[in-house]
């Protein structure tokens, strides 16, 4: 069966880092585009990075960049964000998304495959 699976999140101090992780089972993952979006409360669901399919390219949303940095490792079907110094305003769920093209998209309307999210909380 297809999934997505996040991992990692939690509740630190402003400053703090996390590191998340998105496992993919059931699917093909490897040349495909994979993004990190989040929802916070009362908001919509926004773009904070992507990776290209077979390439080193990644994107990132203004407030992130800098800060976060996405990766992934194909040999484990694996995605990670790392989030540094981070701030009140990232407190949001954060989710995986597979596209169904090796070029990423900063739409969440372009993503397929979605994990359930994870939970951010960042406390001032």
């Amino acid at each position: 069966q297809a999934q997505l699976e996040e991992s990692g999140g939690g509740s630190v101090q402003a400053g703090d880092s996390l590191r998340l992780s998105c496992a993919a089972s059931g699917i093909a993952f490897t040349i495909y585009a994979m993004g990190w979006f989040r929802q916070a409360p009362g908001k919509e669901r926004e773009f904070v990075a992507a990776t290209d399919g077979n390439t080193p390219n990644t994107y990132y949303a203004n407030s992130v960049k800098g800060r976060f940095t996405i990766s992934r490792d194909d040999a484990k079907n694996t995605m990670y964000l790392e989030m540094n110094s981070l701030k009140p305003e990232d407190t949001a769920i954060y989710y995986c998304a597979r596209r169904l093209s090796y070029r990423a998209s900063t739409s969440e309307y372009d993503y397929n495959y979605w994990g359930h999210g994870t939970r951010v909380t960042v406390s001032s």
